[in-house]
């Protein structure tokens, strides 16, 4: 596929479409190459390929034509110039870091991000140096004051998990850059369905495949999509020696989930959209957090960065921890599973599980309450779904 193709196809058919390329087999789905290493005709040739002389494969610890595949197609759909793909989202975002920032360096991250990124940030990459200032998403005034002398990286997730959030992507692009800074963006709630921050003036994009881009809970992956230097080199450069490589299988599998992503993220909205209405309309709950909502503070920047709203709906519950376990526990459609972005609906309880490492002052600073539960709507009837949670909630 050409440079060509990448500019005049749409997102569906570059979802599709792009990065494969037909083997002497001629096959029509992309193949999967799981081999550990790669035969060089000479010795010469070898030589040329260790050397970056001369491009081709050399070990599936950095170089893999299935990996290869799925790398050059998100990065197609993120609008990015190069893709790494990771073992997790885990890895991606520590690859980032890794490759990016040296002692002494700084962060300014959002509050809101997924509670093993902070403790990614302020356990482990504190331990090597690295200094992370947690500010509130949606105040630009407080990303402003945090930064230093030494800031040099924004770390961000919009929409937030679990309360959905936003940050103004644009504005703190133009914040970042304005101090020699690289802006991050988590984007995994949204995928480049939904929502492009490279195109907004993000610098990386950072993913869990695992969730909403595999789309059926099969298998753990992440990636890393930006420009030529600082993905294509720097982190590549991480990955090659570190080694939190994507298996040549989980990117098969992952590149089967990209064929079905527009239309999964369209169902996945409509469905969130409809069952986030009703639960705002139960006397048991106390508030509703879904962007696609007109009672979301920030719905109208979702309406102006998203092409839709999502698949994840948060709500709180009147009575706390215990009235949020009923609930869960009183389903029967909805798996209670911490996982996200699965075709089968999902719902966790955050206090005591994504978020259940932070301190209770580091969760109510990020406004995660007791009474918080957590669904990832997956592809199931919706009537289904409220006739589910009205067990929990007293209902029939």
């Amino acid at each position: 596929m050409s440079q060509s193709d990448r500019e005049q196809w749409r997102f569906d058919t570059l979802a599709v479409r792009f990065g494969q390329t037909h083997t002497g087999e001629a096959e029509q789905s992309e193949p999967i190459f799981p081999t550990s290493s790669f035969v060089f005709a000479s010795a010469a040739e070898a030589a040329a390929r260790f050397s970056g002389e001369s491009p081709g494969n050399i070990y599936s610890r950095f170089t893999n034509p299935t990996v290869r595949i799925f790398e050059q197609r998100l990065a197609a759909l993120e609008g990015g110039e190069a893709c790494v793909a990771t073992a997790s989202g885990m890895a991606a975002i520590l690859s980032t870091c890794m490759a990016l920032l040296k002692a002494g360096d700084h962060i300014v991250a959002s509050r809101s991000i997924f509670g093993t990124s902070v403790v990614l940030l302020r356990n482990y990459l504190g331990r090597f140096g690295v200094d992370t200032s947690f500010v509130p998403l949606a105040d630009v005034d407080q990303w402003k004051r945090a930064i230093r002398g030494n800031t040099r990286m924004f770390f961000l997730e919009t929409p937030s998990n679990p309360l959905l959030e936003l940050a103004d992507i644009e504005v703190l692009a133009r914040l970042a850059h304005e101090h020699d800074c690289l802006l991050v963006v988590d984007n995994c709630i949204c995928t480049p369905a939904l929502q492009q921050p490279l195109l907004l003036g993000a610098d990386i994009v950072v993913h869990s495949a695992t969730k909403y881009i595999d789309g059926q809970g099969r298998c753990l992956g992440g990636a890393v999509v930006g420009d030529a230097e600082h993905v294509g080199k720097d982190v590549f450069g991480f990955i090659r020696t570190a080694g939190p490589s994507m298996s040549p299988f989980n990117a098969w599998v992952f590149l089967k989930g990209l064929e079905t992503l527009g239309l999964r993220m369209k169902a996945h909205s409509t469905r969130a959209a409809e069952l986030a209405r009703w639960l705002a309309e139960q006397p048991k709950v106390e508030r509703v957090f879904f962007p696609g909502l007109p009672s979301h503070a920030q719905h109208a920047l979702a309406q102006r960065q998203q092409s839709d709203f999502g698949g994840l709906i948060s709500f709180e519950l009147k009575g706390g921890r215990e009235a949020a376990w009923k609930l869960i526990d009183a389903l029967r459609v909805i798996s209670i599973t911490a996982n996200l972005g699965d075709a089968k609906s999902t719902v966790t309880h955050p206090a005591t599980t994504t978020h259940g490492r932070l301190t209770a002052e580091e969760r109510a600073e990020a406004g995660i309450r007791d009474g918080l539960v957590r669904i990832s709507v997956g592809l199931e009837d919706v009537e289904d779904l409220k006739q589910d949670l009205a067990l929990g909630l007293g209902g029939r």
